[in-house]
């Protein structure tokens, strides 16, 4: 049924799933708007930091199962992961899964399946269907057809964890929201050739619901433990001890606080839903806005560090103190900048006028949003000898073991508890 699949957008999501079912042995051409991109992954490499996924990607290509090209081409399914952000107001911008649907619609051929993976508002696949009815009106499509469309159409979000793409894209369970049962069916039968977990059907507004629900209710168990850090520090009390310390009741699980909440996901899906429900989605707004507020207080926090510094130290300028950000990425051991809340906060330290030691072991070169500012990519090890403040943003296993490795007249603001 499924001989050919093409994967439109070719990132953290994309580009995995493209391996996968490559190393299943079903033929897979990967589309991308990206000439760098896909001139790295014709050549068998890639162009993320992703555990045993540039092993798979260079079997696949040198195997010929997968190939990359900026023009889509006919295949019997289409998966469409391209990013989904938010305009200035928090509403969805859907400008991305417009592109690769008027993209992909040329090539679209009776029979074929077109499956949106990318994590959308709801109602945003039904909207994807009809772009592609005005494109293909001698097409039929689910919304006026039903079960005899030529074109089915589903929303499958991904529900995986950076760092551990590869196997999670096999072992986790997978939701299936297909515009109607055949569209259900279908995806299921693709999905297959590479899921172990199961797949659970439902309609493509539920499925869509469900991966903003799973993101919503990380944030607001986030924001609880952000504001608990908050609190605990103006009351003098050790936030990690006491999260350790509640932990151990047999039905509490608070998280761990950090400098806030970054990446593609988490940080961006909760305001779908308050944009779909602005008047009753009231504790989802208010977590949103508690861990946007976290980099500010860190960065205070910082800046309060930083005039000890300078009291201390009168003969000083600003331009002259030196503050090390552990870390840039938005989680643990990856590379992915997106919505970090570390690089706000390395950002904010660099407009104070001080000198950035941006400590990062995932990247080989600074962002261009750093350029023409007083901040350079450090080694851990000069970081620690030169710094007077050092910030911990982000527990990347590189640090561990840190406290013994810094000065003991350095100061330093640990948001992660490392």
């Amino acid at each position: 049924m499924f001989e050919t699949i093409s994967l439109i957008g070719l990132g953290y999501i994309g580009l995995p799933t493209a391996a996968l079912f490559a190393a299943r042995g079903t033929q897979v051409v990967g589309v991308d708007i990206s000439q760098k991109v896909v001139d790295t992954i014709n050549a068998g490499k890639i162009h993320i930091v992703e555990p045993e996924l540039d092993g798979i990607v260079h079997k696949a290509v040198t195997g010929g199962k997968l190939r990359a090209t900026r023009t889509p081409e006919p295949a019997d399914a289409f998966i469409i992961a391209v990013p989904t952000p938010f305009k200035d107001n928090h509403e969805p911008d859907l400008s991305y899964i417009q592109s690769a649907a008027l993209m992909i619609a040329p090539v679209l051929k009776p029979g074929d399946l077109v499956i949106l993976e990318s994590t959308s508002p709801v109602g945003a696949t039904e909207q994807m269907a009809g772009w592609l009815a005005e494109a293909r009106a001698d097409l039929s499509f689910p919304q006026t057809a039903g079960e005899d469309a030529d074109i089915q159409i589903a929303h499958c979000p991904e529900r995986i964890l950076p760092g551990q793409v590869v196997r999670e894209l096999v072992e986790n369970d997978r939701i299936i929201g297909g515009m109607t049962a055949r569209a259900s069916e279908m995806a299921v039968a693709m999905y297959k050739l590479v899921v172990k977990g199961n797949c659970a059907i439902t309609n493509a507004r539920t499925a869509e619901m469900c991966k903003l629900t799973e993101n919503s209710c990380r944030d607001v168990s986030i924001a609880f433990a952000n504001e608990l850090s908050m609190i605990c520090d103006a009351l003098d009390i050790d936030v990690w001890e006491l999260i350790a310390l509640a932990n151990r009741h047999p039905r509490i699980n608070i998280l761990q606080p950090g400098a806030g909440v970054g990446g593609h996901c988490i940080a961006v899906d909760p305001w779908f839903i308050v944009s779909s429900a602005p008047e009753t989605a009231r504790l989802i707004r208010t977590a949103r806005m508690r861990n946007d507020e976290k980099p500010d207080w860190v960065l205070q926090k910082g800046k309060d560090a930083i005039m000890q510094v300078l009291a201390d130290n009168p003969d000083r300028a600003m331009k002259d103190v030196k503050v090390a950000c552990l870390g840039l990425a938005f989680k643990p051991d990856i590379d992915d900048l997106r919505e970090s809340p570390a690089m706000q906060i390395a950002h904010g330290f660099a407009d104070l006028g001080c000198r950035v030691l941006a400590v990062e072991p995932h990247i080989d070169t600074l962002p261009g949003s750093f350029a023409a500012k007083p901040v350079t990519l450090t080694p851990l090890a000069d970081a620690l000898a030169q710094a007077d403040v050092v910030c911990v943003l982000v527990r990347h296993s590189a640090f561990a073991d840190l406290r013994p490795r810094v000065p003991a007249t350095t100061r330093v603001l640990d948001v992660v508890g490392i």
